[in-house]
């Protein structure tokens, strides 16, 4: 078992102390705030304006980020706007989500020697002045006079329906939930993104034509039927499913974590993860159920059966939860969880050691002989990863490693449908970023399939 203790440097005086705040105060609001005017037109004007610039070709959906802060940097922010939002409509979402430490502001030249470009605060003052005032960028095109239904109203669902609206086609967006925008709604932590940021994008969305229906589930191969035989085409967008079972005595008393970010984002009085919580995984996903425990006033232990090389978290997510104050327990996989009178008292575990190399090309955990303890708990949250999307093969839809198979223009096996987002995302990261790209070239090859349909009329 390797731990980081506390006591640690990670865990210093200057830690976040979550008996200082309580929910709905600051403690669940954005991390960081708002660049002012001046903070914004300083970082601006650092920027070097590169001749192919590296940042570019970092981002996924290729936001021509040199020209979005030159118009930053002499006032032109509503045209700084307009360049963000053509190349990633949701931008911003992305201004606050993506992983801007391993794409643009990675890539930065200045970064070698200097700090990088704070290309992701920049994006953010720019997308929000405009959307906050509610002015809109584009309108729909010319109506084309056909039809296309998207299914699940995320990242890569939002992207593909404005894509297509400005295209001049009838787009109807259906949302299971009751609230439009998947992830950027429930899935992602207040402090990373508010709710309302998320639902600007949905309105945005709605100002472009689109047809935003919540309350509208796919759960089969005869309504699917039905969306062809109303619409002319259909971009199915359905994200990955809920945490997998762990399969262990006393799981019945584990969270999802999933479940538990949504609760936080929105009801945060409602969190009561007690004084110690265990959160069981080590990707993005764990960590901000670990942040939001943490943050609720529960001592976190976040429990990894690899060490912390193999982690799937970011290592600057890694780094921001060891300043929070929560503790690390690696090399350590849970076997059963205790209780009492139905209440969890701990988590019994067995030390483990890595093996050879499994088929993620991680080294594989085994466990240790003799090596079981127990870290006492009074809540266990789960955070291991999500299942594939298990309404594809219901569709009838070919699969490839469980995910949706799809070609480079992102159809799929069946005629007329078309498929992007987390639920294809067999090869690479799931990223709201690479969904919303996703989105995009999804619309791109339906537009030109609709257009042939056209021309060949």
């Amino acid at each position: 078992m390797t731990s980081i203790p506390s006591g640690s440097p990670n865990s210093s005086d200057s830690a976040f102390n979550p008996a200082e705040l309580s929910p709905g105060g600051s403690a669940w609001q954005e991390l960081l705030p708002p660049m002012t005017a001046h903070e914004a037109s300083v970082e601006a004007n650092r920027c070097l304006y590169c001749y192919d610039a590296p940042c570019l070709h970092a981002c996924p959906t290729h936001i021509d980020i040199p020209t979005f802060i030159r118009k930053i940097g002499t006032g032109n922010l509503r045209g700084s706007a307009r360049t963000i939002l053509e190349a990633n409509f949701l931008g911003g979402t992305c201004a606050r989500v993506c992983p801007v430490q391993e794409l643009c502001e990675g890539a930065c030249v200045l970064g070698a020697d200097h700090k990088p470009i704070q290309i992701g605060r920049l994006q953010r003052y720019a997308v929000d002045h405009v959307q906050e005032r509610g002015l809109q960028m584009f309108v729909p095109g010319m109506p084309t006079g056909k039809k296309v239904a998207v299914v699940g109203s995320g990242p890569a669902g939002i992207s593909a329906a404005a894509e297509l609206a400005k295209q001049g086609h009838a787009v109807t967006l259906l949302e299971k939930r009751e609230l439009a925008g998947g992830l950027s709604t429930y899935g992602i932590i207040s402090l990373r993104e508010p709710i309302e940021v998320a639902q600007r994008e949905v309105e945005a969305v709605q100002a472009l034509g689109v047809d935003v229906q919540t309350g509208h589930e796919l759960t089969g191969a005869a309504e699917l039927d039905i969306l062809l035989n109303e619409h002319d085409a259909v971009f199915l967008a359905l994200g990955l499913g809920a945490v997998p079972a762990m399969g262990i005595p006393g799981e019945e008393h584990v969270l999802d974590g999933l479940e538990f970010i949504e609760r936080a984002k929105l009801n945060p009085a409602s969190l009561q993860p007690g004084q110690k919580a265990v959160v069981i995984g080590a990707g993005n996903t764990a960590i901000d159920a670990a942040t939001m425990a943490r943050r609720a006033g529960a001592d976190v232990n976040m429990v990894y059966r690899r060490t912390e090389r193999e982690m799937t978290a970011y290592r600057h997510e890694y780094e921001f939860a060891l300043h929070e104050g929560i503790h690390f327990t690696f090399l350590t996989q849970p076997i059963e969880v205790l209780s009492k009178g139905g209440k969890v008292t701990g988590v019994k575990c067995v030390n483990m050691a890595l093996g050879a190399p499994d088929a993620s090309g991680r080294a594989r955990p085994e466990p240790v002989k003799g090596s079981e303890f127990v870290i006492e708990c009074d809540t266990v949250i789960k955070a291991i990863g999500q299942e594939k999307p298990a309404l594809a093969q219901v569709l009838g839809l070919e699969l490839e490693g469980g995910y949706i198979k799809v070609n480079e223009d992102l159809q799929t096996s069946l005629p007329r449908v078309w498929a992007g987002g987390d639920g294809v995302r067999v090869r690479g990261s799931a990223s709201t970023v690479m969904a919303v790209q996703d989105g995009k070239i999804a619309a791109a090859s339906i537009g030109a399939a609709l257009e042939k349909e056209v021309s060949h009329g």
